[in-house]
């Protein structure tokens, strides 16, 4: 047999590869080619760290690996995804594109929000271990329990107060600081409790809200209730003194958040033309009058983002109460009650329920900022 015989395929093997290409030419084709290599080539990287995990080598090989597999398997995976793309008909591949990139974004957060909230609300309608259907039992124990009251009027007092000065506080900062010569190191100074976490923070306020007692030798350690006795006072256990307790806390979530409104809504009132408050001083506006009649209009987009952001912190707050009080002495919160059914009490139900009722107060908020979001888009 020839070298050239070799090479030349038999007429079976021509009429095979040529009726593949002209099926692959086809648009039924192309798109199950787009669907089948891009899910092989998936199967082979979940394969590939399936095999690492059972692997007995060293730590930091499985590390290294997983890094190349991952990031270069991700990037395989998007090019001849891509590539199989491109090869459909011109309108379908346009319109399949923007799924190749936004297509695994949606799948993972489909796999770890929409799947885990349908699981809650199947089972906020059963018992404690998931085995009975119970109806609307734990929604009853949701909007009626004198202890579920407590928290929604608590998570209300941080909606209300501890947005109001979050935000009011960080647009005084906002538009004081832009005036100043110091600016840069008045807004990092504000601007430095958001490098803590919740918990630090809340760590750090309990140190200033210490009560040791009273009695003799015992010398108090807390600086708010040290300030207290330097005036000549008596020191408070600050945390046991509802419904106070819940204020002292809401000025942790003040101290932490002030900064982030300062900085998002200074960016804005620069972005205020010079020649609209120029023209209200012109028209006799003092400085007060100017800034609510110009710049609190023109940024309005901005501020309402920045309100309706830290009213869902407000709504889902919990880290800072865990730390502080446990959600003792009337300091309890939605967020808090979850954690305690779900962990502590164990009851599987009832923690669904708060977590579906959590969602629910938070999603007129979420949707109310993505329309906002839209307008300023369209405003552009």
């Amino acid at each position: 047999m020839t070298v050239a015989q070799l090479n030349d395929p038999s007429p079976n093997d021509r009429g095979f590869i040529g009726k593949f290409v002209q099926w692959f030419s086809t648009t039924l084709g192309q798109i199950i080619v787009s669907i089948l290599v891009p899910a092989g080539l998936f199967l082979v990287l979940w394969q590939g760290y399936t095999f690492l995990q059972k692997a007995n080598a060293p730590q930091i090989v499985q590390v290294i690996i997983a890094i190349v597999w991952g990031v270069g398997g991700v990037a395989l995976l998007y090019v001849v995804t891509n590539w199989l793309v491109m090869k459909l008909p011109k309108k379908m591949s346009k319109v399949l594109q923007p799924f190749v990139f936004v297509g695994p974004a949606v799948a993972i957060m489909g796999w770890y929000l929409a799947i885990p909230v349908v699981r809650s609300l199947v089972a906020s309608f059963k018992n404690y271990l998931g085995t009975e259907w119970i109806g609307l039992a734990n929604y009853k124990f949701a909007f009626t329990d004198p202890r579920m009251l407590e928290t929604f009027r608590n998570n209300l007092l941080w909606l209300i107060f501890g947005t109001a000065f979050s935000v009011g506080l960080g647009l005084l900062i906002a538009t004081l600081a832009d005036r100043s010569r110091a600016e840069v190191v008045y807004k990092s100074i504000i601007f430095t409790p958001m490098a803590i976490s919740f918990v630090g923070a809340g760590v750090i306020w309990k140190f200033i809200y210490t009560y040791k007692g009273t009695g003799v030798g015992i010398q108090e350690i807390g600086l708010l209730n040290a300030i207290v006795i330097a005036f000549g006072g008596t020191p408070q256990p600050w945390l046991n003194l509802p419904p106070w307790n819940n204020f002292f806390l809401i000025v942790i979530m003040i101290w932490l958040q002030t900064g982030y409104a300062m900085v998002i809504l200074s960016s804005a009132i620069k972005g205020v033309p010079a020649e609209l408050l120029e023209a209200a001083r012109i028209d006799g506006a003092n400085e007060i009058k100017a800034f609510f009649s110009v710049v609190v209009p023109y940024i309005q987009g901005t501020l309402l983002t920045v309100t309706t952001t830290i009213v869902i912190f407000s709504l889902k707050t919990f880290d800072i109460v865990r730390v502080m009080t446990g959600g003792n002495n009337g300091t309890n919160v939605i967020a808090n009650e979850f954690y305690l059914q779900s962990f502590t009490y164990t009851d599987a139900g009832k923690a669904s329920a708060i977590a579906i009722v959590l969602l629910l107060l938070v999603t007129p908020v979420i949707i109310n900022n993505v329309r906002q979001f839209n307008k300023s888009r369209r405003g552009f």
